[in-house]
């Protein structure tokens, strides 16, 4: 009886460390391979399952695969595209299965947040009553830190690091300028919902007196008069104001205040453009010059300054997944479990997809201060283990060495094609 081979794919927006969950499925498949056949990775994510466009991973060196680790963003493409519920298309889950029954796929790792282990329970669900069973585990990643039952979720850990950097540095290029320049600066960061990112800025000092002086999230219905008072307050008191808003920062009502009027893939309202919108409230009601600057990507592919926890952890969730289909596990997701804060211990646990699924990890309320405009101590303490460490990629040249894959496809073997 042949081995049954693996399919992988990665969801979703990327991080600095998704591929090196991804190092750590391949690897780990590779040292059962009495147990386990090849691993597919989906060209373009789940997409490249519906197209029967599937990489042979195995045609790839050990260097090669090894270097993921250090490598940013998507190796082997990701996409956005949600699966709609089985009572409204049943076809596309139906042809998941066929692609794996064709190539002889047993297992199911798939790399993504809330949709993503909402996808692989439907399939995990589907494929017994189809009698062709396929294990399926979710192996998260998300920056946003909003899955459930994960201490934390891998890819968060080194955007924390980065957008905490970024507030130190440029808080201090903003001070040695505000007597003649610049006041106001204000970053704005990623974050629809939950304020973990935005949260993190405040690793970078402590105090009211230390930026960011004012941190704007999500989970605090934001008030244009309380937020103008607190920067004139701040630039009188210190002489300047550091503001790092996340993209989600909304009103009472629920109005986002960078809502740009169009949805994206997953249906979800469409943002960008909180801190120039801020800015121009500053300007129009204290005319105090100012800067702003939006992390976007650069936040989520900064593998340089990576944190080394968050490498660990991502590594580990991606062998562990593997582990635990070995083990006959099915329809669940590695998470991490913390064990103490201080000195920082954690461990590989797991928890249903059907629990995970489409649910939405906020910030606590103890997490945020009275006033609504930074961190407590609690918070701190949360934080601070996850930014810890780093993990430098080799460099060449003065510029970080990256994975060079050929990701070659396989023959496909359906005569159906498959638009998306």
């Amino acid at each position: 009886m042949s081995l049954k081979n693996a399919f992988y794919a990665q969801s979703g927006g990327v991080t600095a460390v998704i591929n090196a969950s991804a190092c750590g499925v391949i690897e780990t498949a590779r040292e059962h391979s009495d147990k386990i056949g090849k691993v597919y990775a989906g060209r373009n994510g789940i997409i490249g399952a519906l197209r029967e466009e599937l990489i042979d991973t195995s045609l790839e060196s050990r260097e090669n695969i090894a270097a993921l680790r250090y490598t940013p963003a998507g190796a082997f493409g990701s996409c956005r595209y949600k699966l709609k519920n089985l009572d409204e298309n049943r076809r596309e889950y139906e042809r998941l299965i066929e692609v794996f029954r064709a190539h002889d796929i047993g297992y199911f790792f798939y790399n993504g947040g809330g949709d993503s282990q909402d996808t692989a329970y439907k399939v995990s669900q589907l494929s017994e009553r189809m009698g062709y069973p396929i294990t399926c585990i979710g192996v998260p990643k998300t920056v946003d830190n909003d899955l459930p039952f994960t201490d934390c979720c891998p890819g968060f850990g080194s955007v924390a690091k980065y957008v905490a950097t970024s507030t130190l540095e440029a808080s201090l290029d903003i001070r040695s300028m505000c007597e003649s320049s610049t006041k106001v600066f204000i970053m704005e960061v990623m974050g629809r919902h939950a304020g973990w990112i935005a949260a993190s800025a405040g690793l970078a000092g402590q105090g009211l007196d230390e930026p960011p002086h004012i941190i704007l999230f999500p989970e605090v219905p934001f008030h244009r008069e309380k937020f103008l008072a607190r920067v004139e307050e701040c630039v009188n008191r210190v002489g300047y104001c550091v503001i790092v808003a996340s993209e989600g920062a909304q009103y009472e009502d629920g109005r986002f205040l960078a809502d740009a009027g169009s949805k994206d893939a997953f249906g979800h309202t469409q943002l960008g453009g909180v801190a120039p919108a801020l800015a121009n409230m500053v300007k129009q009601a204290l005319g105090y010059k100012y800067h702003w600057a939006v992390a976007d990507y650069l936040q989520r592919a900064a593998r340089h300054i990576a944190s080394r926890t968050d490498v660990e952890q991502a590594y580990a969730v991606g062998k562990a997944a593997v582990e635990f289909a070995l083990a006959g596990k099915n329809a669940v997701m590695p998470i991490i479990v913390r064990e103490q804060s201080s000195p920082y211990r954690w461990a590989i646990g797991e928890a249903p997809l059907s629990q995970v699924a489409n649910q939405e990890k906020k910030m606590p309320i103890h997490y945020i201060r009275d006033d609504g405009f930074g961190i407590t101590a609690d918070c701190r303490e949360y934080l601070s283990p996850l930014i810890a460490g780093e993990d430098f990629p080799p460099f060449e040249n003065g510029l970080p060495c990256v994975a060079k894959l050929g990701n070659t496809l396989i023959e496909k073997k359906l005569k159906t094609t498959f638009d998306v």
